[in-house]
Protein backbone atom coordinates (compact mmCIF):
# COMPACT_ATOMS: atom_id res chain seq x y z
CA UNK A 1 0.00 0.00 0.00
CA UNK A 2 0.87 3.41 -0.20
CA UNK A 3 3.26 4.72 1.76
CA UNK A 4 1.79 7.97 2.37
CA UNK A 5 -1.81 6.01 3.62
CA UNK A 6 0.26 3.99 6.22
CA UNK A 7 1.47 7.45 7.71
CA UNK A 8 -1.66 8.60 7.58
CA UNK A 9 -2.70 5.69 9.77
CA UNK A 10 -0.15 5.53 11.86
CA UNK A 11 -0.41 9.20 12.69
CA UNK A 12 -4.06 8.48 13.58
CA UNK A 13 -3.31 5.73 15.75
CA UNK A 14 -0.84 7.92 17.53
CA UNK A 15 -3.15 10.53 17.66
CA UNK A 16 -6.02 8.64 18.80
CA UNK A 17 -3.97 6.73 21.95
CA UNK A 18 -3.23 10.56 22.78
CA UNK A 19 -6.50 11.24 22.63
CA UNK A 20 -7.67 8.22 24.94
CA UNK A 21 -4.97 8.88 27.57
CA UNK A 22 -6.07 12.52 27.81
CA UNK A 23 -9.78 11.51 28.22
CA UNK A 24 -8.69 8.55 30.37
CA UNK A 25 -6.39 10.85 32.48
CA UNK A 26 -9.07 13.47 33.08
CA UNK A 27 -11.78 11.26 33.83
CA UNK A 28 -9.62 8.81 36.22
CA UNK A 29 -9.09 12.05 38.40
CA UNK A 30 -12.37 12.97 38.15
CA UNK A 31 -13.89 9.14 39.41
CA UNK A 32 -10.98 9.02 42.13
CA UNK A 33 -11.96 12.68 43.41
CA UNK A 34 -15.69 11.07 43.62
CA UNK A 35 -14.53 8.39 45.21
CA UNK A 36 -12.49 9.87 47.84
CA UNK A 37 -15.91 12.54 48.82
CA UNK A 38 -18.31 9.10 48.96
CA UNK A 39 -16.03 6.65 50.33
CA UNK A 40 -16.70 9.38 53.80
CA UNK A 41 -20.25 10.40 53.20
CA UNK A 42 -21.26 6.87 52.07
CA UNK A 43 -20.89 3.13 54.63
CA UNK A 44 -19.22 0.36 53.12
CA UNK A 45 -22.77 -1.39 53.73
CA UNK A 46 -23.62 1.04 50.24
CA UNK A 47 -20.77 0.22 48.57
CA UNK A 48 -21.55 -3.08 48.59
CA UNK A 49 -24.78 -3.09 47.12
CA UNK A 50 -23.33 -0.36 44.70
CA UNK A 51 -21.51 -3.82 43.67
CA UNK A 52 -24.21 -6.11 43.74
CA UNK A 53 -25.97 -3.95 40.86
CA UNK A 54 -22.60 -3.08 39.23
CA UNK A 55 -21.76 -6.76 38.92
CA UNK A 56 -25.16 -7.86 37.06
CA UNK A 57 -25.20 -4.66 35.10
CA UNK A 58 -20.87 -5.38 33.44
CA UNK A 59 -21.48 -8.84 32.81
CA UNK A 60 -24.61 -8.27 30.75
CA UNK A 61 -22.96 -5.19 29.47
CA UNK A 62 -20.41 -7.46 27.70
CA UNK A 63 -22.96 -9.72 26.05
CA UNK A 64 -25.79 -7.04 24.64
CA UNK A 65 -24.58 -6.36 21.90
CA UNK A 66 -23.64 -9.94 21.19
CA UNK A 67 -20.07 -8.79 19.89
CA UNK A 68 -21.46 -6.72 17.05
CA UNK A 69 -19.88 -3.61 17.90
CA UNK A 70 -16.44 -5.49 17.53
CA UNK A 71 -17.46 -6.54 13.86
CA UNK A 72 -18.57 -3.03 13.16
CA UNK A 73 -15.20 -1.84 14.01
CA UNK A 74 -13.13 -4.76 11.71
CA UNK A 75 -15.68 -4.50 9.15
CA UNK A 76 -14.42 -5.44 5.85
CA UNK A 77 -16.17 -3.30 3.48
CA UNK A 78 -18.70 -0.17 3.02
CA UNK A 79 -19.72 0.29 6.41
CA UNK A 80 -22.99 2.26 5.58
CA UNK A 81 -24.41 -0.89 4.21
CA UNK A 82 -24.43 -2.61 7.60
CA UNK A 83 -25.02 -0.07 9.91
CA UNK A 84 -29.08 0.07 9.64
CA UNK A 85 -29.02 -4.27 10.16
CA UNK A 86 -26.28 -3.57 12.88
CA UNK A 87 -28.39 -0.61 15.07
CA UNK A 88 -31.56 -2.45 14.90
CA UNK A 89 -29.66 -5.78 16.21
CA UNK A 90 -27.93 -4.49 19.10
CA UNK A 91 -31.09 -2.36 20.24
CA UNK A 92 -33.35 -5.67 20.18
CA UNK A 93 -30.60 -7.58 21.78
CA UNK A 94 -29.83 -4.47 24.63
CA UNK A 95 -33.76 -4.45 25.16
CA UNK A 96 -34.29 -8.21 25.63
CA UNK A 97 -31.51 -8.39 28.06
CA UNK A 98 -33.06 -5.34 30.10
CA UNK A 99 -36.57 -6.70 30.40
CA UNK A 100 -34.82 -10.12 31.72
CA UNK A 101 -32.89 -8.32 34.15
CA UNK A 102 -35.88 -5.79 35.29
CA UNK A 103 -37.61 -9.14 35.92
CA UNK A 104 -35.14 -11.00 37.15
CA UNK A 105 -33.19 -8.40 39.35
CA UNK A 106 -34.53 -9.39 42.91
CA UNK A 107 -33.51 -13.30 42.23
CA UNK A 108 -29.74 -11.94 41.26
CA UNK A 109 -30.11 -10.23 44.48
CA UNK A 110 -30.62 -12.38 46.75
CA UNK A 111 -27.99 -14.49 44.80
CA UNK A 112 -25.91 -12.17 45.28
CA UNK A 113 -26.62 -12.33 49.34
CA UNK A 114 -28.28 -8.68 49.63
CA UNK A 115 -31.75 -8.17 48.45
CA UNK A 116 -32.09 -4.75 49.17
CA UNK A 117 -29.99 -4.28 45.69
CA UNK A 118 -32.74 -5.03 43.31
CA UNK A 119 -34.07 -1.66 42.55
CA UNK A 120 -30.02 -0.82 42.32
CA UNK A 121 -30.08 -3.86 39.71
CA UNK A 122 -32.95 -2.01 37.82
CA UNK A 123 -31.32 1.25 37.48
CA UNK A 124 -28.19 0.43 36.73
CA UNK A 125 -29.63 -1.77 34.13
CA UNK A 126 -30.54 1.48 32.11
CA UNK A 127 -27.03 1.77 31.12
CA UNK A 128 -27.40 -1.25 29.06
CA UNK A 129 -30.54 0.30 27.18
CA UNK A 130 -28.85 3.45 26.23
CA UNK A 131 -25.54 1.55 24.91
CA UNK A 132 -28.13 -0.29 22.53
CA UNK A 133 -28.74 2.93 20.84
CA UNK A 134 -24.92 4.32 21.42
CA UNK A 135 -22.16 1.16 20.54
CA UNK A 136 -22.66 0.97 16.74
CA UNK A 137 -21.67 4.90 16.71
CA UNK A 138 -19.04 4.64 18.92
CA UNK A 139 -17.61 1.56 16.69
CA UNK A 140 -17.72 3.70 14.03
CA UNK A 141 -16.02 6.85 15.77
CA UNK A 142 -13.27 3.87 16.75
CA UNK A 143 -12.83 2.42 13.21
CA UNK A 144 -12.18 6.30 12.13
CA UNK A 145 -9.70 6.34 14.66
CA UNK A 146 -11.47 9.56 16.01
CA UNK A 147 -11.05 8.99 19.54
CA UNK A 148 -11.07 12.76 20.01
CA UNK A 149 -14.47 12.53 20.06
CA UNK A 150 -15.26 9.77 21.86
CA UNK A 151 -12.86 11.19 24.54
CA UNK A 152 -14.59 14.53 24.60
CA UNK A 153 -17.86 13.02 24.89
CA UNK A 154 -16.77 10.57 28.06
CA UNK A 155 -15.34 13.78 30.05
CA UNK A 156 -18.25 15.78 29.18
CA UNK A 157 -20.52 12.77 30.68
CA UNK A 158 -18.07 12.74 33.37
CA UNK A 159 -18.41 16.17 34.38
CA UNK A 160 -21.96 15.87 35.03
CA UNK A 161 -21.80 12.65 36.85
CA UNK A 162 -19.51 13.81 39.33
CA UNK A 163 -21.02 17.06 41.19
CA UNK A 164 -24.42 14.75 40.29
CA UNK A 165 -23.35 11.66 42.34
CA UNK A 166 -21.99 14.08 45.19
CA UNK A 167 -25.16 15.76 45.39
CA UNK A 168 -27.31 12.78 45.48
CA UNK A 169 -25.14 11.33 48.48
CA UNK A 170 -25.00 14.58 49.90
CA UNK A 171 -29.01 14.60 50.01
CA UNK A 172 -29.31 10.59 51.32
CA UNK A 173 -29.39 8.83 48.43
CA UNK A 174 -27.15 6.57 50.05
CA UNK A 175 -26.32 3.73 47.34
CA UNK A 176 -28.28 5.63 44.17
CA UNK A 177 -25.86 8.21 44.10
CA UNK A 178 -23.51 5.77 42.07
CA UNK A 179 -26.50 4.81 39.68
CA UNK A 180 -27.63 8.70 39.45
CA UNK A 181 -24.55 9.61 38.07
CA UNK A 182 -23.95 6.94 35.86
CA UNK A 183 -26.77 6.84 34.37
CA UNK A 184 -26.73 10.72 33.55
CA UNK A 185 -22.74 10.43 32.57
CA UNK A 186 -23.43 7.95 29.82
CA UNK A 187 -26.33 9.47 28.18
CA UNK A 188 -24.88 12.31 28.08
CA UNK A 189 -21.77 10.98 26.68
CA UNK A 190 -24.14 8.82 24.13
CA UNK A 191 -25.94 11.84 22.10
CA UNK A 192 -23.04 13.46 21.79
CA UNK A 193 -21.15 10.02 20.38
CA UNK A 194 -24.33 9.91 18.13
CA UNK A 195 -24.25 12.97 16.86
CA UNK A 196 -20.57 13.49 15.80
CA UNK A 197 -20.57 9.98 14.31
CA UNK A 198 -22.77 12.07 11.59
CA UNK A 199 -24.70 8.02 11.12
CA UNK A 200 -28.07 8.56 11.27
CA UNK A 201 -30.47 6.34 13.22
CA UNK A 202 -31.74 4.13 10.81
CA UNK A 203 -33.49 0.62 11.17
CA UNK A 204 -33.64 -2.22 8.63
CA UNK A 205 -32.26 -6.19 8.74
CA UNK A 206 -30.76 -7.78 5.66
CA UNK A 207 -29.79 -11.37 5.75
CA UNK A 208 -26.01 -11.31 4.68
CA UNK A 209 -24.69 -8.40 7.19
CA UNK A 210 -26.73 -9.77 9.67
CA UNK A 211 -25.40 -13.52 8.84
CA UNK A 212 -21.34 -11.96 8.98
CA UNK A 213 -22.07 -10.20 12.38
CA UNK A 214 -23.35 -12.92 13.78
CA UNK A 215 -20.57 -15.16 12.89
CA UNK A 216 -17.81 -12.91 13.55
CA UNK A 217 -19.70 -11.75 17.12
CA UNK A 218 -21.23 -14.14 18.90
CA UNK A 219 -17.94 -16.30 19.69
CA UNK A 220 -16.97 -12.97 20.84
CA UNK A 221 -19.65 -12.33 23.42
CA UNK A 222 -19.48 -15.51 24.48
CA UNK A 223 -15.94 -14.90 25.05
CA UNK A 224 -17.08 -11.32 26.72
CA UNK A 225 -19.74 -12.59 28.62
CA UNK A 226 -17.21 -15.23 30.13
CA UNK A 227 -14.79 -12.51 31.03
CA UNK A 228 -17.39 -10.30 32.69
CA UNK A 229 -18.62 -13.45 34.64
CA UNK A 230 -14.66 -13.88 35.68
CA UNK A 231 -14.54 -10.19 36.40
CA UNK A 232 -17.49 -10.47 38.76
CA UNK A 233 -17.72 -13.83 40.21
CA UNK A 234 -15.50 -12.76 43.13
CA UNK A 235 -17.81 -10.16 43.54
CA UNK A 236 -21.04 -12.58 44.09
CA UNK A 237 -19.27 -14.51 46.00
CA UNK A 238 -18.06 -12.36 48.76
CA UNK A 239 -21.18 -10.49 49.10
CA UNK A 240 -23.18 -13.84 49.19
CA UNK A 241 -20.15 -15.02 51.97
CA UNK A 242 -19.75 -12.13 53.58
CA UNK A 243 -22.48 -9.38 53.19
CA UNK A 244 -22.67 -6.13 51.72
CA UNK A 245 -20.10 -4.57 54.35
CA UNK A 246 -17.47 -6.70 53.22
CA UNK A 247 -18.51 -6.50 49.91
CA UNK A 248 -18.25 -2.76 49.96
CA UNK A 249 -14.37 -3.09 51.24
CA UNK A 250 -13.44 -5.50 48.48
CA UNK A 251 -15.15 -3.01 45.71
CA UNK A 252 -12.85 -0.79 47.19
CA UNK A 253 -9.98 -2.17 46.58
CA UNK A 254 -11.35 -3.44 43.23
CA UNK A 255 -11.51 0.19 42.27
CA UNK A 256 -8.00 1.02 42.82
CA UNK A 257 -6.89 -2.14 41.22
CA UNK A 258 -8.46 -0.79 38.29
CA UNK A 259 -6.91 2.81 38.37
CA UNK A 260 -4.11 1.54 35.62
CA UNK A 261 -6.45 -0.42 33.04
CA UNK A 262 -9.29 1.89 33.42
CA UNK A 263 -6.46 4.64 32.66
CA UNK A 264 -3.90 3.35 30.26
CA UNK A 265 -5.52 0.25 29.16
CA UNK A 266 -9.36 1.51 27.63
CA UNK A 267 -7.08 4.21 25.91
CA UNK A 268 -4.64 1.27 25.00
CA UNK A 269 -6.68 -0.71 23.21
CA UNK A 270 -8.96 2.07 21.45
CA UNK A 271 -6.18 1.93 19.64
CA UNK A 272 -4.91 -1.63 19.41
CA UNK A 273 -7.85 -3.28 18.58
CA UNK A 274 -8.60 -1.59 15.17
CA UNK A 275 -4.48 -1.10 14.73
CA UNK A 276 -3.81 -4.67 14.92
CA UNK A 277 -7.16 -5.36 12.59
CA UNK A 278 -5.69 -3.17 9.92
CA UNK A 279 -2.18 -4.90 10.28
CA UNK A 280 -3.15 -8.61 10.16
CA UNK A 281 -5.66 -7.38 7.24
CA UNK A 282 -2.72 -5.49 4.98
CA UNK A 283 0.47 -6.48 6.17
CA UNK A 284 -0.29 -9.79 8.06
CA UNK A 285 3.63 -10.72 8.16
CA UNK A 286 4.00 -7.52 10.72
CA UNK A 287 1.91 -8.52 13.48
CA UNK A 288 4.70 -10.74 15.58
CA UNK A 289 6.70 -7.37 15.45
CA UNK A 290 3.76 -5.26 16.77
CA UNK A 291 2.98 -7.44 19.02
CA UNK A 292 6.41 -8.23 20.19
CA UNK A 293 6.95 -4.12 20.92
CA UNK A 294 3.82 -3.31 22.43
CA UNK A 295 3.81 -6.09 25.55
CA UNK A 296 7.05 -5.00 26.82
CA UNK A 297 6.40 -1.42 26.43
CA UNK A 298 3.34 -2.39 28.24
CA UNK A 299 5.22 -4.19 31.13
CA UNK A 300 7.38 -1.58 31.39
CA UNK A 301 4.37 1.08 32.48
CA UNK A 302 2.64 -1.43 34.25
CA UNK A 303 5.12 -3.27 36.29
CA UNK A 304 5.96 -0.53 38.80
CA UNK A 305 2.67 0.62 39.37
CA UNK A 306 1.73 -3.05 40.57
CA UNK A 307 4.54 -4.01 42.47
CA UNK A 308 4.48 -0.26 44.14
CA UNK A 309 0.39 -0.24 45.36
CA UNK A 310 0.74 -4.11 46.25
CA UNK A 311 3.68 -3.47 48.53
CA UNK A 312 2.14 0.00 49.69
CA UNK A 313 -1.29 -1.01 50.16
CA UNK A 314 -1.76 -0.84 53.90
CA UNK A 315 -0.20 2.44 53.52
CA UNK A 316 -2.42 3.85 50.51
CA UNK A 317 -5.79 2.44 51.83
CA UNK A 318 -6.27 4.34 54.60
CA UNK A 319 -3.96 7.80 53.71
CA UNK A 320 -6.49 8.18 50.72
CA UNK A 321 -9.80 6.72 52.12
CA UNK A 322 -9.81 6.67 55.89
CA UNK A 323 -8.99 4.29 58.31
CA UNK A 324 -12.60 2.69 58.51
CA UNK A 325 -11.51 1.42 54.66
CA UNK A 326 -8.61 -0.16 56.02
CA UNK A 327 -9.28 -3.94 55.74
CA UNK A 328 -9.60 -3.27 51.51
CA UNK A 329 -5.28 -3.07 51.24
CA UNK A 330 -5.47 -6.93 52.09
CA UNK A 331 -7.17 -7.90 49.19
CA UNK A 332 -5.45 -4.90 47.42
CA UNK A 333 -1.93 -6.36 47.26
CA UNK A 334 -3.20 -9.50 45.25
CA UNK A 335 -5.14 -7.94 43.55
CA UNK A 336 -2.68 -5.78 41.70
CA UNK A 337 -1.34 -9.23 39.87
CA UNK A 338 -4.63 -9.52 38.52
CA UNK A 339 -4.60 -6.29 37.01
CA UNK A 340 -1.62 -7.16 35.01
CA UNK A 341 -2.88 -10.09 34.17
CA UNK A 342 -5.63 -8.49 33.11
CA UNK A 343 -3.95 -5.70 30.84
CA UNK A 344 -1.82 -8.54 29.41
CA UNK A 345 -5.50 -10.63 28.39
CA UNK A 346 -6.67 -7.70 26.62
CA UNK A 347 -3.71 -6.87 24.51
CA UNK A 348 -3.80 -10.31 23.52
CA UNK A 349 -7.60 -10.75 22.94
CA UNK A 350 -7.12 -7.69 20.77
CA UNK A 351 -4.54 -9.78 18.71
CA UNK A 352 -6.73 -12.63 18.19
CA UNK A 353 -9.63 -10.66 17.59
CA UNK A 354 -7.57 -9.13 14.68
CA UNK A 355 -6.64 -12.29 13.10
CA UNK A 356 -10.51 -13.72 13.69
CA UNK A 357 -9.60 -16.05 16.25
CA UNK A 358 -12.58 -15.38 18.09
CA UNK A 359 -13.46 -18.73 19.64
CA UNK A 360 -9.57 -18.90 20.89
CA UNK A 361 -10.91 -16.02 22.86
CA UNK A 362 -13.98 -17.93 24.26
CA UNK A 363 -11.92 -21.17 24.96
CA UNK A 364 -9.30 -19.12 26.68
CA UNK A 365 -12.22 -17.46 29.18
CA UNK A 366 -13.95 -20.64 28.92
CA UNK A 367 -10.98 -22.15 30.83
CA UNK A 368 -10.47 -19.85 32.64
CA UNK A 369 -13.65 -19.50 34.22
CA UNK A 370 -13.96 -23.27 35.35
CA UNK A 371 -9.98 -22.57 36.79
CA UNK A 372 -11.40 -19.15 38.54
CA UNK A 373 -14.54 -20.16 40.10
CA UNK A 374 -14.19 -23.09 42.17
CA UNK A 375 -10.78 -21.01 43.28
CA UNK A 376 -12.41 -17.83 44.22
CA UNK A 377 -14.80 -20.16 46.39
CA UNK A 378 -12.09 -21.89 48.53
CA UNK A 379 -10.15 -18.95 48.76
CA UNK A 380 -13.18 -17.07 49.89
CA UNK A 381 -13.28 -20.13 52.57
CA UNK A 382 -9.87 -20.35 53.97
CA UNK A 383 -9.29 -16.37 54.23
CA UNK A 384 -11.85 -14.20 53.57
CA UNK A 385 -11.25 -11.60 50.57
CA UNK A 386 -7.54 -11.81 51.09
CA UNK A 387 -8.11 -15.43 50.15
CA UNK A 388 -10.16 -14.20 46.95
CA UNK A 389 -7.79 -11.89 45.93
CA UNK A 390 -4.68 -14.80 46.25
CA UNK A 391 -6.80 -17.07 44.43
CA UNK A 392 -7.58 -14.61 41.23
CA UNK A 393 -3.90 -13.95 40.72
CA UNK A 394 -2.29 -17.40 41.16
CA UNK A 395 -5.43 -18.55 38.33
CA UNK A 396 -4.41 -16.08 36.31
CA UNK A 397 -0.34 -16.19 36.94
CA UNK A 398 -0.37 -20.24 36.47
CA UNK A 399 -3.16 -20.72 34.17
CA UNK A 400 -4.48 -17.70 32.00
CA UNK A 401 -1.28 -16.74 31.10
CA UNK A 402 0.59 -20.00 29.75
CA UNK A 403 -2.77 -20.95 27.70
CA UNK A 404 -2.95 -17.28 25.85
CA UNK A 405 0.77 -18.08 24.80
CA UNK A 406 -0.66 -20.92 23.38
CA UNK A 407 -3.53 -19.18 21.58
CA UNK A 408 -1.15 -16.68 20.40
CA UNK A 409 1.13 -19.15 18.95
CA UNK A 410 -1.24 -21.34 17.17
CA UNK A 411 -2.06 -18.19 15.13
CA UNK A 412 1.53 -17.49 13.95
CA UNK A 413 2.23 -14.78 16.64
CA UNK A 414 6.29 -15.34 17.22
CA UNK A 415 6.62 -14.71 21.15
CA UNK A 416 10.19 -15.79 21.80
CA UNK A 417 11.69 -12.44 21.24
CA UNK A 418 9.07 -11.27 24.36
CA UNK A 419 10.61 -13.10 26.89
CA UNK A 420 14.39 -11.66 26.74
CA UNK A 421 12.71 -7.97 26.54
CA UNK A 422 10.65 -9.08 29.71
CA UNK A 423 13.38 -9.68 32.33
CA UNK A 424 14.66 -5.95 32.91
CA UNK A 425 11.28 -4.78 33.28
CA UNK A 426 9.98 -7.87 35.84
CA UNK A 427 13.36 -7.49 37.66
CA UNK A 428 13.01 -3.67 38.17
CA UNK A 429 9.51 -4.74 39.86
CA UNK A 430 11.52 -6.96 41.76
CA UNK A 431 13.59 -4.11 43.33
CA UNK A 432 11.40 -1.70 43.39
CA UNK A 433 8.88 -4.16 45.96
CA UNK A 434 12.30 -4.87 48.17
CA UNK A 435 13.27 -1.20 48.59
CA UNK A 436 9.64 0.54 49.09
CA UNK A 437 9.42 -2.04 51.86
CA UNK A 438 12.41 -1.84 53.13
CA UNK A 439 11.85 1.99 53.53
CA UNK A 440 7.85 1.55 54.80
CA UNK A 441 9.36 -0.57 57.44
CA UNK A 442 11.82 1.38 58.57
CA UNK A 443 9.86 4.12 58.71
CA UNK A 444 7.06 2.78 60.66
CA UNK A 445 5.76 5.61 62.96
CA UNK A 446 5.55 8.68 60.96
CA UNK A 447 2.94 10.05 58.88
CA UNK A 448 1.53 8.46 56.20
CA UNK A 449 2.06 10.96 53.57
CA UNK A 450 6.15 11.10 54.55
CA UNK A 451 6.63 7.53 54.31
CA UNK A 452 4.52 6.95 50.86
CA UNK A 453 6.64 9.78 49.56
CA UNK A 454 10.27 7.91 50.45
CA UNK A 455 8.90 4.68 50.14
CA UNK A 456 7.16 4.79 46.59
CA UNK A 457 10.06 7.86 45.51
CA UNK A 458 12.72 5.23 46.50
CA UNK A 459 10.73 1.78 44.82
CA UNK A 460 10.27 4.32 41.72
CA UNK A 461 14.04 5.39 41.06
CA UNK A 462 15.55 1.10 42.27
CA UNK A 463 13.20 0.60 39.07
CA UNK A 464 14.05 3.39 36.18
CA UNK A 465 18.24 2.14 37.22
CA UNK A 466 17.03 -1.54 37.43
CA UNK A 467 13.85 -1.82 34.39
CA UNK A 468 14.32 0.36 31.81
CA UNK A 469 17.02 1.83 29.79
CA UNK A 470 16.80 4.60 27.49
CA UNK A 471 16.44 2.77 24.28
CA UNK A 472 12.96 2.10 25.90
CA UNK A 473 12.15 5.02 26.38
CA UNK A 474 12.60 6.18 23.14
CA UNK A 475 10.59 3.80 21.60
CA UNK A 476 7.82 4.56 24.06
CA UNK A 477 7.69 8.30 23.13
CA UNK A 478 8.19 7.44 19.38
CA UNK A 479 5.01 5.16 19.69
CA UNK A 480 2.65 7.72 21.18
CA UNK A 481 3.79 10.37 19.56
CA UNK A 482 3.17 8.28 16.19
Amino acid sequence: MPETETTDRAGSAGKGLRWGLVARVATRLASFGMGLVLARLLAPADFGIYAVALAAQQFLWHINDAGIVAAIVQWRGRIEDVLPTATTMVLGFSLTVYTALWFGAPAFAGFAGNADAAGMVRVMALLIVIDGLVGVRSAVLLRRFQQGRIAIATMVGVAVQVPLSIGCALAGFGPYSFACGAVASTAVSGILMIIWSKEPIRFGLRREPMTRLLRFGMPLALGLGVEALLLNADSIIVGKAFGATVLGYYLLALNVSNWVPGLIGEALRHVTLPGFSRVADERPEDLSAKVQQIVPMLLIVVTPVAVLVAVLAPIVVPFLYGDKWLPSAAALSFLMVVMAVRMLMNICSDVLTSVGAVGSIALLKVVWAVALIPSLYFGARLDGIQGVAIAHAAVGVLVTLPLTGLLLHRVGVALGPIGPAAVRPLAGGLAAGVVAWLVMTATDGAFSLVRLALAGGAGLIAYTVVGISRARLREIRTLVAG
